[in-house]
């Protein structure tokens, strides 16, 4: 007879939202692990990347391990200014270190701009390289409904499946 126990996968939810910074201070655009060159930045404590932050907010939520103000919150200095692949890599770490390994991550933005299509491939592949495993993004509008279709700000959802490691 074996003992071995059903592999359970867990799934979590990530939620980030952020604000388009102030035009008297402006910031560069970070989404999806990418620099977007003429594009007005988003305000945060780090360097803004919903798209990032949300899937790291996944990972933790999978885990039930707290969540993006836990582990990289504005208390803590050492991550002001850092990158969204950076924070989404040392979560990966984290998870990995609390007996989890990731399945994948899913991520939709929703954001009037910038033109997200023509650099998918890349912004999965930076992510993807960040988690050392699969994330896929996707990108949609609000057809011109709530702070996101009155450009001001964007937002993301993000799903991750995580399961036990041993």
């Amino acid at each position: 007879m074996s003992t071995n126990a059903p592999l359970i996968p867990r799934t979590g939810i990530g939620i980030d939202v952020h604000a388009f910074a102030a035009e008297d201070k402006p910031q560069p655009l970070w989404l999806g692990g990418l620099f977007w060159e003429g594009e007005r930045g988003l305000s945060g404590h780090s360097d803004g990347d919903p798209v990032a932050h949300a899937a790291a907010d996944a990972l933790f939520s999978a885990c039930g391990i707290g969540d993006l103000g836990t582990h990289f919150g504005t208390d803590r200095p050492e991550y002001a200014g850092a990158s969204g692949v950076t924070l989404l890599a040392e979560a990966a770490r984290i998870v990995r270190a609390h007996g989890f390994e990731i399945g994948n991550i899913a991520v939709q933005f929703v954001a009037n701009r910038p033109k997200f299509g023509p650099r998918r491939e890349e912004s999965q592949r930076v992510l993807s390289d960040a988690a050392a495993a699969p994330v896929s993004v996707t990108a949609t509008t609000s057809d011109g409904l709530g702070f996101t279709g009155r450009g001001e700000g964007i937002s993301a959802v993000a799903t991750a499946l995580v399961y036990p490691a041993s």
